[in-house]
């Protein structure tokens, strides 16, 4: 038996970046051997085991071969005789198919430390075209090693097209490609994620929506890059910058300006409206990947809203409270948070003004701790019951927030 830690922990310790979970591989032994030193079994399609005390993953070598359309059509082998080399193999980037032994001494038979000092995605085998979750996974890990200077191989990016031109994305499940996506929204530039899907054709097969942004123009003086596509784009940087890792924050900000693909020829570059036209394609949309009912909810927040944030000194305090009940920010402050990041996103993801202020969000914070502080309790003592509580509380909310005016006047 020969054990080698796999996968991304070598990857990540020669880019020297924080090791988040050790896999390891085992060559040359039996299920029964596993189970007689004390690991258990958590593999269904092939073994996989927890270390006894460490808890980590230890998967039998394996190989598999192709059966059938999409992710699942595969058959697997897995044993005693299957050898570290074709294990690796069966791994979708060079990066990624790199082993190391107990001593430090690295196998390395696709070259992928040749491709980690060179910064580039890189397939391992013509296999890899087998699997249509790699398409998603070369463009999410293009959104994690971006800024590191990583960009995919010209071969790679050609399989991926003939991929997309055969089917094979077609066959994705809903569960899996937004599995894929949230995890590329809480990586450091999910911009390269929407480049590489759209370089091989992908994007406009996953995410229809949002690919129909791309040539749309914007006015601008509002908008220096104009294409609808680049601001998303920016903005998706944004809010990586804003909020690191949240990919709550980050599906809202992807879906904010659906609307503008909506607009009609005659309009353009205007937009008027494009907040309430981007509720219908971003129900769809959430509803065909199967997004979490928060992600949508917040997300259809932002959609209709965005706009009434930024111009929030303007509103009147009625308004305001509108907009915080609308968001539940009473009851949930971090709901408000989570949003007024993806409005700040929006804001700064503009060309030459990534690091403007905005001071909007500070305000409806301000605003909602002042409407929070308005009780129930001063109501009941007037001796108010029922409906009336609160309807006294709302006027009284809107006096409080009325207040703020005389400290934020309108710009």
């Amino acid at each position: 038996m020969h054990i080698y830690l796999v996968g991304g922990a070598v990857r990540d310790k020669l880019l020297g970046r924080p090791i988040v979970d050790h896999d390891h591989v085992v060559v040359g032994a039996l299920p029964e051997e596993m189970l007689a030193l004390g690991y258990r079994p958590v593999g269904k399609d092939f073994p996989v085991f927890l270390h006894p005390r460490t808890g980590e993953e230890y998967a039998l070598a394996r190989t598999e071969r192709k059966t059938g359309r999409g992710y699942h059509g595969f058959v697997f082998q897995a044993d005693a005789t299957v050898t570290l080399e074709q294990d690796l193999a069966r791994r979708d980037l060079t990066i990624n198919a790199i082993a190391e032994d107990a001593h430090g001494v690295l196998t390395d038979p696709y070259h992928g430390v040749r491709d980690i000092e060179a910064r580039v995605l890189r397939h391992v085998s013509p296999a890899f075209v087998e699997d249509p979750v790699r398409v998603l996974r070369v463009a999410r890990f293009a959104a994690r090693f971006a800024p590191l200077g990583f960009g995919v191989a010209a071969e790679t990016m050609a399989l991926m097209r003939q991929m997309v031109r055969d089917g094979e994305v077609d066959h994705l499940v809903p569960e899996r490609v937004w599995a894929e996506t949230r995890k590329a929204l809480g990586e450091a530039q999910p911009s390269a994620f929407l480049r590489v899907l759209r370089d091989c054709g992908a994007l406009a097969v996953l995410y229809p929506e949002i690919d129909a942004l791309y040539g749309v123009p914007q006015r601008a003086e509002f908008h220096p890059e104009i294409d609808t596509g680049v601001h998303l784009e920016l903005v998706l940087d944004a809010a990586a910058r804003i909020a690191p890792g949240d990919d709550l924050v980050g599906f809202c900000a992807l879906v904010h300006d659906l609307g503008k693909a909506l607009t009609p020829v005659d309009e353009l570059p205007r937009h008027i409206g494009h907040e309430h036209r981007g509720v219908a394609p971003l129900r769809a949309l959430a509803a065909r990947l199967k997004v979490p009912t928060e992600h949508a909810a917040l997300a259809e927040l932002v959609c209709r809203e965005h706009l009434n944030a930024h111009r929030a000194f303007e509103l009147k305090p009625a308004t305001l409270l509108k907009l915080l009940t609308a968001l539940d920010a009473l009851r949930r402050p971090a709901r408000l948070d989570a949003f007024l990041a993806a409005c700040e996103a929006d804001k700064r993801g503009r060309r030459g003004h990534e690091h403007d202020a905005y001071p909007q969000a500070s305000y409806l914070r301000e605003a909602r701790a002042a409407a929070a502080a308005v009780d129930a309790a001063g109501f009941v003592v007037q001796g108010l019951a029922g409906p009336a509580i609160g309807k006294a509380m709302e006027i009284a909310r809107i006096a409080a927030i009325g207040s703020l005016k005389t400290k934020h006047p309108p710009s």
